[in-house]
C-alpha cells in the first residue's frame, strides 16, 4: 500500500478515504437494521413489562458491537488487499 519511499500517492490516499467512508456508511446501515430488529418490537408494540425494558438497551448494545465489527472488518480487508501497481494490471510484478 505504501510506495517505495514510504509515502502514499494521491490515488492511495483517495482509495483509503473512500474505503473509510464505505466502512462507516455500511456499518451505520447494518447497526440501524439490527437495532430496529432487536428494539423495534419494544418501541412499536406494548410488550410485557421486563421485555419492553430490556430490548432497547440490548438493541443499542448489539448495534454498537456490529458497527465496530463491520468497520474493523472492512478496513482490515482493505489493508490486506493487494493493490495493483499500474492500472489494468492484476499483479504488481507483471
Amino acid at each position: 500500500m505504501y510506495a517505495y519511499g514510504g509515502r502514499r500517492s494521491e490515488a492511495e490516499r483517495d482509495a483509503a478515504t473512500v474505503e473509510i467512508g464505505y466502512a462507516l456508511v455500511s456499518a451505520a446501515f447494518a447497526a440501524a437494521v439490527l437495532f430496529g430488529a432487536v428494539a423495534g418490537p419494544a418501541l412499536l408494540f406494548s410488550l410485557p413489562g421486563p421485555l419492553s425494558k430490556v430490548l432497547p438497551p440490548l438493541g443499542v448494545t448489539v448495534a454498537a458491537v456490529v458497527f465496530v465489527a463491520r468497520v474493523v472488518a472492512v478496513l482490515v480487508r482493505f489493508r490486506h488487499a493487494s493493490q495493483p501497481s499500474q492500472p489494468g494490471r492484476t499483479n504488481p510484478d507483471s
